[in-house]
This record gives C-alpha cells, sequence and structure tokens, in this order.
C-alpha cells in the first residue's frame, strides 16, 4: 500500500489540474484529495469563517466538509469547478451549523434594502466601550477582520470570496446561487460599508493618539512653574 501511495505522489504536482485531482481522488486516491485540500484550503477556511465569525467553528465545519465532499466525489462532473462545488459544500456546512444552535438565518438570495443597512447598528455595543476594540486598533488586519465580521451575512460572504480569495463574480454568483447583479451590488456596498467601519475606528484610533491625561498635563505644568521658579524667582512678576 505505501509503495502504491508513493508512486502516485510521484505523478502528481502543484499543477495537476483539479479535475483530474478529483477524478483521482472519486477512485480513493488520498494523496490526490490532501492536495484539493491544501490547494482549496484557505478559500474554504475563509467562506466557512465569513458564515461562522470563528475561527474555531470554520475549522471544525471545514473539516466535516472535507469528509462530506470525500464521500460524495463521484457526483462531481469535471464540466464544473471544482472549487465552486467545495465552495458550496462549504456554505452548506456551515449553515446548517447556524441552524442547528438556533441562528436566525438569512438567505443569501434574499432581498435587502440597503439604505437601511448601517455598519454602526450592526457592530455590537459602543465601541469605546469595549477593552478590546483599543487592542484591535494596534492591529491592521485584527481591525480587517472585526469590521468584515460586523457585515450582514448576505454581504459578509460575497465580500470575502471577491475581495479576499479575489474569485471572479461569475464564480462567486455560480457558488452560491446569485445573480451576477446581485453579485456586484452586495460587493459594492459591502465595500463601502467596511470604509465607513474602518473610517469610524481610525478616528477613535486618533482620538486616543499621543494620550493627553489629567496626570500629564499636571506634570508639565508644575515643571514649567517650578522653571519658571527658579529663573525669575517671583511667578508672575
Amino acid at each position: 500500500m505505501r509503495g502504491a501511495l508513493l508512486a502516485t505522489a510521484t505523478t502528481l504536482n502543484d499543477d495537476t489540474a483539479d479535475a483530474a485531482l478529483a477524478a483521482r481522488a472519486a477512485e480513493g486516491d488520498e494523496v490526490a484529495f490532501e492536495r484539493i485540500m491544501r490547494r482549496h484550503n484557505r478559500m474554504l477556511f475563509r467562506t466557512a469563517r465569513s458564515i461562522l465569525k470563528s475561527d474555531a467553528e470554520a475549522e471544525d465545519a471545514l473539516q466535516e466538509a472535507y469528509l462530506r465532499a470525500w464521500r460524495a466525489l463521484g457526483s462531481f462532473r469535471s464540466e464544473a469547478r471544482l472549487s465552486t462545488w467545495l465552495v458550496r459544500i462549504v456554505i452548506n456546512e456551515a449553515l446548517g451549523r447556524l441552524r442547528r444552535r438556533g441562528a436566525q438565518l438569512l438567505a443569501f438570495d434574499a432581498t435587502i434594502d440597503l439604505a437601511d443597512v448601517s455598519l454602526e447598528n450592526l457592530m455590537e455595543g459602543n465601541p469605546d466601550d469595549r477593552p478590546d476594540r483599543a487592542a484591535m486598533r494596534s492591529e491592521v488586519r485584527a481591525l480587517m477582520e472585526a469590521c468584515i465580521d460586523a457585515l450582514p451575512e448576505a454581504f459578509r460572504t460575497v465580500f470575502v470570496l471577491r475581495a479576499v480569495e479575489e474569485m471572479s463574480v461569475e464564480e462567486v454568483s455560480a457558488a452560491l446561487g446569485l445573480p451576477e447583479a446581485t453579485v456586484r451590488t452586495r460587493f459594492f456596498r459591502a465595500r463601502g460599508l467596511l470604509r465607513e467601519g474602518l473610517a469610524r475606528d481610525v478616528d477613535h484610533a486618533l482620538a486616543d493618539a499621543f494620550c493627553f491625561d489629567g496626570a500629564r498635563c499636571d506634570r508639565i505644568v508644575s515643571v514649567v512653574m517650578a522653571r519658571l521658579n527658579d529663573r525669575t524667582g517671583v511667578v508672575g512678576s
């Protein structure tokens, strides 16, 4: 068995097409399936996380989705994109987890009144009241992730697939079962909401920069007055 695996590995490389890998994996080739996972892991993890908003849950969901994909590879048709097929499986697994915990779901194809969507209303509480917000301002990546997490579900996955994973409008449309025009609209709105959220947090960060609290103010005044006394002998003379 080990010799067969090694022989298989030598016939596969980074340039092997997804369709060829899927065909091999459908026949039970675990090496081919491992290559599939490594090739699409990041995109699929980000897809799951865009729905679940938890690294741990996204990882669990992705693992389960891979198991489902392995069992269903015989039904995959090479005329479709493997990445699109996998994204659908991951999305179904992630949404299933939300349903099982009783979370309110918004279908990807649901109609949304864009005028009523505001990132400020979606964030939990006042950013000034959340201790973790101050820490996140020091990490641009963490700040971006927090703002993406705050996007409405229907926008969030479109944004992650389109902007973070750089999938085409056509690919996102196929993966989510949305019209291409809807993908474009939601991506445009998601970018606007993200800019709004980032601008607000930058404003808060600027307000905190070069902190000038009461103790610092008192210290400066005290030092200046002491130096004035040293020079003139009498303050205000």
